[in-house]
């Protein structure tokens, strides 16, 4: 492997910065005192050093880290690199040595929308694909508009919006910045932003129809091709915006800044650190997350999976297992699971073949949780078939670690959205937990689990309220203690789920049963 020492990570604060207000020796005096000098090398040990306030220390970090650039830990912008920063440098603290793995990542930065008059209104978009770019302040000029407030037929604003060229005629587009507003419906968005381009508009914002209950909300969609299939070639911006920004931004008087910047190709970096093995061709790998999304810190996702694992490499960092165990910190998952992808697609077929297994922590302190466990060998019948061979018996410590802490769990689909897709794709054993995304808790689940059913699993998914207080502490504690057991676990002994033997006993002999 490839390490990379003192680069510089990125403009972001660092870890150092944040240790200010957030020293990591809290983290270390989180466990018994005991925990800083001796080996977790038994599961008692290791879940009593591994401890729940240990975690949220990480999680504490994260946030504060988020606090100082600008809410978002997202890929391509300094949260993410001062995140990188912390991670690096605590495990460093540890003892371990770290790998920045660097990937190419297209970062997209966010849109900008801000109705200047006659108030001012920051408002949530996003550019539409195919758009243009760059800065524009100007005068709005509605677009034949529909804006019926009557109850909800079908028809209600039954809106052709600049899907004309003479829904432009007699505007005034004659202005030194002038911004079109369209409503959404009835043609391709390409065809009203290039028709918009044609009659003199500098920019232009499409909100949604307002149509129905679910043609209200931000609308960001693909301007990227005309319906015969050929380019739009916009170079004007464009935007989205919901039905009620519309309706504000059509007032009379209306102006508004707008900023598209283009795409730029950046390097990112994954984070890796191994504990080494007596058998250093049968790998452990142990994975999380790292990044947010641009419209929020992320701090439960997935800061829980990232603070988890991160707490379970400190605490194991003396122990000398039998298999080599490789923990990640994946970047751009977001994004479309960009780095772990970068990195499993630049591993050689040996390299592949000395993975035994991967262990995925995407989300695990969801606030309306559910214990979740990636369905290995599809026998819940959720959705996208069993993983490969050993995905199983790697399902089956997670059911049994949940039956001996008393814990209810169901079977979730092995979908391939989360950083364990790369794995599986190249026939690697992989398996996890999950507490729940933008899902609905259902009557069923409430009835064992406790929540409000109706509810999203994470009401702030994806949201700028994923912060430090969004979490559920007992869901948390249960599942860090799961994370630490399935990697020493595994650290020690693999031949259920690959035929290689070690030391000690994988105690599930097959699937257990399910609620």
């Amino acid at each position: 492997m490839k390490y990379i020492a003192g680069i510089t990570r990125g403009a972001g604060v660092t870890m150092f910065a944040v240790l200010s207000s957030l020293s990591i020796s809290s983290v270390a005096q989180a466990g018994p005192a005991s925990c800083d000098t001796r080996v977790n090398n038994n599961q008692e040990k290791l879940q009593e050093c591994v401890t729940l306030e240990g975690v949220r220390a990480h999680q504490a970090a994260l946030q504060a880290i988020a606090d100082i650039n600008g809410g978002t830990r997202a890929a391509g912008t300094p949260g993410y690199d001062a995140s990188v920063d912390y991670v690096a440098d605590t495990l460093e603290r540890a003892g371990y040595r770290v790998e920045l793995n660097p990937f190419d990542f297209t970062f997209v930065p966010p849109a900008t929308l801000i109705q200047t008059a006659p108030f001012n209104e920051e408002y949530e978009t996003g550019a539409f694909t195919g758009t243009g770019f760059g800065e524009v302040s100007g005068t709005i000029v509605p677009v034949d508009l529909a804006l019926g407030q009557d109850p909800w037929p079908l028809d209600r604003n039954a809106s052709t919006s600049g899907c004309e060229p003479t829904d432009f005629d007699g505007l005034d587009f004659s202005g030194p910045a002038d911004i079109a507003l369209i409503q959404r419906g009835a043609c391709f968005f390409s065809v009203k932003a290039v028709n918009a381009e044609a009659a003199g508009a500098e920019a232009v914002i499409i909100f949604n129809q307002g149509n129905s209950p679910t043609r209200m909300g931000l609308i960001v969609g693909n301007a990227s091709s005309l319906p015969d299939g050929s380019p739009s070639n916009l170079t004007i911006p464009v935007v989205g915006a919901s039905f009620a920004q519309g309706v504000a931004l059509s007032g009379s008087g209306s102006e508004a800044f707008i900023n598209v910047d283009p795409p730029a190709l950046v390097t990112q970096y994954n984070v890796l650190a191994e504990l080494p093995g007596q058998n250093d061709s049968n790998v452990v790998v142990v994975g999380a997350h790292l990044d947010s999304v641009q419209a929020g810190p992320g701090v439960q996702d997935d800061g829980s999976g990232s603070a988890a694992i991160l707490e379970v490499a400190v605490q194991m960092a003396k122990v000398y297992p039998w298999n080599t165990v490789r923990f990640a910190w994946w970047g751009a998952e977001e994004s479309g699971l960009v780095g772990s992808t970068a990195y499993v697609n630049g591993l050689t077929q040996e390299e592949q073949d000395d993975i035994a297994l991967y262990l995925n922590f995407d989300m695990i302190g969801s606030p309306n949780y559910v214990f979740f466990v990636y369905d290995g060998d599809d026998s819940d019948g959720v959705g996208a078939g069993p993983g490969p061979e050993g995905s199983a018996e790697i399902e089956a410590f997670f059911e049994s670690f949940y039956e001996e802490n008393g814990e209810f769990f169901k079977g979730t689909d092995f979908s391939g959205r989360s950083d364990y897709g790369p794995f599986i794709a190249a026939g690697i054993p992989a398996g996890g937990l999950f507490t729940g995304a933008e899902g609905i808790k259902t009557p069923a689940e409430a009835a064992i689990w406790g929540g409000t059913p109706g509810d999203q699993y994470d009401p702030c998914y994806h949201l700028a309220c994923d912060t430090f207080d969004n979490i559920s502490l007992h869901a948390l504690d249960i599942n860090a203690d799961a994370v630490a057991a399935s990697t020493l676990q595994f650290s020690m002994n693999t031949v259920t789920v690959n035929g290689v033997r070690g030391k000690g006993n994988f105690k599930p002999e097959g699937p257990q049963p399910r609620m």
